[in-house]
C-alpha cells in the first residue's frame, strides 16, 4: 500500500489521502490527523490531568499544549505499555468507580498523533477549561487534623514507608461520613493507608522513634474501621458515605497513616492533613472486611512461579461493595473469583502485571450479589528472580511473609453487606476465627525476625488465646515479662493466659503480683476475683469484685461479677438478692440493654429475688442479642429454670473435686 501525502491549505484541517488497490478494486477514504486541540487534550483532562495539573501528584504538568508535546514521546510509550493511565485491573472487570482505562483505539490516536509531528490543531477545537479543586474536594471538614511537625523526606534511596500517628481531638463519639486525605506533598507521597486505633499503643511506638513516626509494624489494634477501607492514591478521593454506612469515632482515638514515598533527588517536607465529614446520626447498616491470604509465604531465592492460593465459603447472602488485591514487589499476577453455588465462576479482580506502585481499592458501581455457599478465592502469582524487574534485592533473597516492603505480603480485602444484623454476626464471627488463625502464622514469623519486640509477643499470645491454645500464650507472655521487667500489665496479662490455661494457682500468683506493683489496678482485682470464684473461694472472690467497684464504681464488669455471686453463690449465706438486683440493674443501663452477659445476669438476680417473670423476660432479651456458644446454651438452660420457677444457683466447686 502506497501513501501519497498531500498538503493542504490550513494545518488545522491537515489530512492524508489513502488510496488502496487490491484485485482490481480501489477506494479512496479521507481520515483527519489528529491534533492536540480537537483529540488529545481532551483524553489528558479526562484521564491524566487530576494528576498533571499544576502543583498535582504527578512530576510534570500536561494541560498545555507545550508541556504535552514535551513529553509527547513519553506519554506515547507509556499508554502504549498501559502503565499510564494507572489502572490496572482487567477492563472486562467491575464495573469499578472510576473505571476509565484508554481504549485502544484512543492509545492509536495518541501513537498517530506523536507519529504526524504533535500538530497543535485550532484553539477553538479545545475543550472547556477543567478546574481541579486546590481545596478540599469534599467541601469544607468538620474537623482537620495535620501531622504536627513535617517529616523530612532523604533526597536519594529507596522508597520509604514511613507510619504517623495523629492524636484525634474528639471528645464525644462521632459518626464519620467521609475522610479526605491530603498527603501534604504529592510530589512524594505515592499512597497511603489509614486506620484507627483506639488504644495508646500506636503512639507509644511514635514518641519511641525519633522525629516525626515511626518505622516498623502496624499494631494489631490499629485497624480498619468497622468495615471501611480508609486509604488514598493519586487522584482518588472516595464519596461521602450514605448516613446509614457512616462509621463510630469514639473519643481518644488516633488515626494511623502508613504513607508510601518516594525519594524526588532532594530533601522533601511531607506533613500530611485529614478531614473528616460527620454525620449527625449513627449508622443502621454495617459492613464486614474480609481478607483472603496466606501469612506463611516463604519464597526462594530464584523462584520464577511461587503461587499463593486461599479461598472461604459464605455462610449468608452478601453484596460485595470494593475490594482492594495487596503484594509487594515480587507479585506478577493477582486474581480473585467468586464460584456460586451452581459452579458458575464469576471473575471478582485479575491483574496480569501487578505493581506495587498501583495499589488501589476497586469500588463496584453496582454491588456484586453473592448467595449463601458462594466460594471465594485468591491466587498469587510472585517472581523471586532477577528476570523481575521489580524484584528489591540484587541478587535475589530469600523472601518471607512481613509487613515492610522488602517482605512479601499476599491478601484480597473484600468489603461487604449482609442482608440483616444477624447474618453480619454470623459472617464475623466465623470469618475472625479464619484471620485470627492466619494472623498467628504471621507474628511467629515476625517473632522469628525479631525476638525481643515485646509487643510482637504480647500481640501474638492475644492471637493464641483468641484461637483457643492458651499453653502457647502463656509462653509468649513469659517471654514479654522477662523482657519487660517487674511490670504489673505484664504479670497480668501472664495471669490471664494462665487461668484459661486452667492453671490457676500460678494464674493467682501472677495477679497477686501485678496488684503488689499496682495496688489500683482494677483489672487484676477483676480477673483475681473470678480466678478466686472458680475455685470456690466466693467470699474472697466478692472482696475482690468490691475493690473494683471502689476503684471504678462504673465499672460493668466488676458490677456484673458481684452481682453474679450475690445472685448465685452455692452458699446461701454469700447471697444477697436485693443487692444483686440493684448492682445488675445498673450494669444492664450501664450497657443499654446490649449486652447479653448483663441480661443474664439480671435475669439470675431477678430469679434470685423470686422474680420469676421478669427473670424468663430477661433471658430472653439476651438471647435476641444473639449471644455465641456456650454463653447462649447456658441462658437457655437457666430460663428453663426460671420457668419452672427456680432460681439459678452455681454449683460449689469444692463438691466436683
Amino acid at each position: 500500500m502506497k501513501v501519497a501525502a498531500v498538503a493542504l491549505a490550513s494545518v488545522t484541517l491537515a489530512t492524508v489521502v489513502l488510496a488502496t488497490v487490491a484485485s482490481g478494486f480501489s477506494r479512496t477514504e479521507q481520515v483527519s490527523s489528529p491534533t492536540y486541540t480537537k483529540d488529545i487534550a481532551p483524553l489528558i483532562a479526562d484521564r491524566c490531568g487530576m494528576c498533571h495539573d499544576a502543583g498535582g501528584a504527578a512530576p510534570f504538568g500536561l494541560l498545555t499544549y507545550a508541556d504535552a508535546k514535551r513529553h509527547a514521546t513519553q506519554i506515547a510509550t507509556v499508554t502504549r505499555s498501559r502503565f499510564m493511565p494507572p489502572w490496572k485491573a482487567d477492563p472486562d472487570n467491575g464495573p469499578f468507580v472510576g473505571q476509565h482505562p484508554l481504549s485502544d483505539a484512543e492509545i492509536d490516536l495518541i501513537r498517530r498523533w506523536v507519529d504526524g509531528g504533535t500538530v497543535e490543531g485550532d484553539p477553538r477545537d479545545l475543550p472547556a477549561p477543567r478546574h481541579w479543586a486546590e481545596g478540599w474536594r469534599l467541601g469544607q471538614p468538620d474537623l482537620i487534623v495535620t501531622l504536627p511537625e513535617a517529616y523530612t523526606l532523604q533526597a536519594e534511596g529507596t522508597d520509604v514507608f514511613r507510619i504517623f500517628v495523629i492524636p484525634l481531638p474528639v471528645t464525644k463519639t462521632r459518626f464519620v461520613r467521609g475522610l479526605e486525605f491530603r498527603p501534604g506533598n504529592a510530589k512524594v507521597v505515592h499512597h497511603a493507608n489509614i486506620r484507627v486505633d483506639k488504644t495508646a499503643a500506636s503512639r507509644a511506638l511514635d514518641a519511641a522513634d525519633p522525629g516525626p513516626g515511626y518505622s516498623g509494624l502496624i499494631l494489631r489494634s490499629a485497624d480498619y474501621p468497622e468495615g471501611h477501607f480508609l486509604g488514598w492514591t493519586p487522584g482518588q478521593v472516595a464519596p461521602l458515605l450514605p448516613k446509614d454506612l457512616s462509621w463510630r469515632l469514639d473519643p481518644k482515638t488516633d488515626l494511623v497513616i502508613e504513607t508510601h514515598m518516594q525519594p524526588s533527588g532532594k530533601k522533601e517536607s511531607v506533613q500530611p492533613s485529614i478531614g473528616l465529614y460527620f454525620s449527625d446520626t449513627p449508622p443502621t447498616r454495617t459492613p464486614a472486611m474480609l481478607r483472603l491470604g496466606r501469612q506463611t509465604i516463604d519464597i526462594p531465592a530464584g523462584e520464577k512461579q511461587y503461587i499463593v492460593t486461599d479461598s472461604y465459603t459464605l455462610p449468608v447472602d452478601v453484596e460485595v461493595e470494593a475490594l482492594q488485591p495487596h503484594a509487594h514487589y515480587r507479585a506478577r499476577e493477582v486474581q480473585g473469583d467468586a464460584t456460586l453455588p451452581d459452579g458458575t465462576k464469576k471473575p471478582l479482580i485479575h491483574i496480569a502485571d501487578w505493581d506495587f506502585r498501583w495499589q488501589h481499592v476497586f469500588q463496584y458501581e453496582t454491588p456484586l450479589r453473592l448467595p449463601k455457599g458462594t466460594t471465594l478465592s485468591m491466587r498469587w502469582v510472585y517472581d523471586n528472580s532477577a528476570a523481575n524487574t521489580r524484584n528489591p534485592e540484587r541478587p535475589p533473597k530469600r523472601a518471607q511473609w512481613g509487613q515492610r516492603s522488602s517482605d512479601e505480603m499476599g491478601d484480597l480485602w473484600m468489603q461487604v453487606l449482609t442482608r440483616n444484623e444477624p447474618d453480619l454476626v454470623t459472617l464475623t464471627r466465623q470469618f475472625r476465627a479464619k484471620v485470627a488463625a492466619e494472623d498467628v502464622n504471621g507474628y511467629e514469623v515476625e517473632i522469628e525476625k525479631h525476638p525481643n519486640d515485646i509487643g510482637l509477643h504480647d500481640d501474638a499470645a492475644l492471637l493464641y488465646l483468641e484461637v483457643g491454645r492458651p499453653e502457647n500464650a502463656v509462653a509468649h507472655f513469659q517471654k514479654s515479662l522477662a523482657l519487660k521487667g517487674g511490670s504489673a500489665p505484664a504479670h497480668y496479662n501472664l495471669g490471664t493466659a494462665l487461668s484459661v490455661a486452667g492453671r490457676l494457682d500460678e494464674a493467682v500468683y501472677e495477679y497477686r503480683q501485678a496488684i503488689q506493683i499496682d495496688a489500683s489496678y482494677a483489672n487484676a482485682h477483676n480477673n483475681l476475683g473470678s480466678v478466686l470464684l472458680s475455685q470456690g473461694k466466693t467470699a474472697e472472690a466478692a472482696r475482690e469484685f468490691r475493690e473494683v467497684i471502689r476503684l471504678q464504681p462504673q465499672s460493668a464488669s466488676g458490677l456484673a461479677n458481684l452481682a453474679w455471686v450475690l445472685a448465685t453463690a452455692s452458699r446461701p449465706a454469700d447471697r444477697d438478692a436485693t443487692q444483686a438486683v440493684d448492682l445488675a440493674e445498673r450494669v444492664v443501663d450501664l450497657t443499654g440493654r446490649r449486652d447479653a452477659r448483663a441480661l443474664d445476669v439480671l435475669a439470675a438476680a431477678y430469679a434470685s429475688a423470686g422474680r420469676f417473670d421478669r427473670a424468663q423476660d430477661a433471658a430472653s432479651a439476651a438471647l435476641r442479642l444473639l449471644p455465641a456458644e456456650p454463653l447462649a446454651s447456658e441462658i437457655r438452660q437457666r430460663q428453663d429454670l426460671y420457668r419452672q420457677g427456680r432460681p439459678y444457683v452455681a454449683q460449689d466447686p469444692q463438691s466436683r473435686r
